[in-house]
């Protein structure tokens, strides 16, 4: 496992629609270990394969509810609204409000390519939507009603 670089706006690869998995296999895993650790070193709540210049539809997501991997996922249900403060560790020194609803239900592979049904609520719901944002090369910036500066330390 290693920590890897996180790419920053304004790298291309952050725009790009990215590929479905298609290879359940070590190369995933050692990917998915990568992400893992990687979230974890820059305490984000989730993090998607773009981010750290890979284009497969791949995330990872660390709140409350757990640590999730999410492989191929589909958001097929979406329901009310809620609206708060997002950052990303690809748009550093920033926030804004975005609007994003506040329960969610959807699919996804796990790194041995099973599939499982997801049920998000709340900030939960807020991660998930954020990052499979990231899967079509769709960042926050492009949806916040307002964007401001953070320091560093927060």
């Amino acid at each position: 496992m290693a920590v890897r670089s996180v790419v920053q706006n304004g790298d291309p690869v952050l725009r790009q629609k990215c590929q479905p998995v298609k290879n359940f296999n070590n190369e995933l895993w050692a990917l998915l270990d990568d992400m893992k650790q990687t979230v974890r070193a820059e305490r984000g709540a989730g993090l998607a394969a773009p981010q750290i210049g890979v284009a497969l539809r791949a995330v990872v997501i660390d709140v409350d509810e757990g640590y999730y991997e999410l492989i191929n996922p589909e958001i097929l249900f979406v329901k009310g609204e809620q609206s708060g403060p997002e950052g990303c560790l690809s748009v550093r020194g920033k926030q804004g409000t975005v609007v994003r609803p506040y329960k969610v239900k959807g699919e996804y592979y796990d790194r041995f390519g099973k599939k499982h049904k997801l049920t998000a609520e709340g900030f939960f719901a807020r991660a998930v939507c954020h990052e499979l944002d990231h899967l079509d090369g769709v960042l926050y910036i492009d949806k916040a009603e307002d964007l401001y500066d953070v320091s560093a330390e927060d």
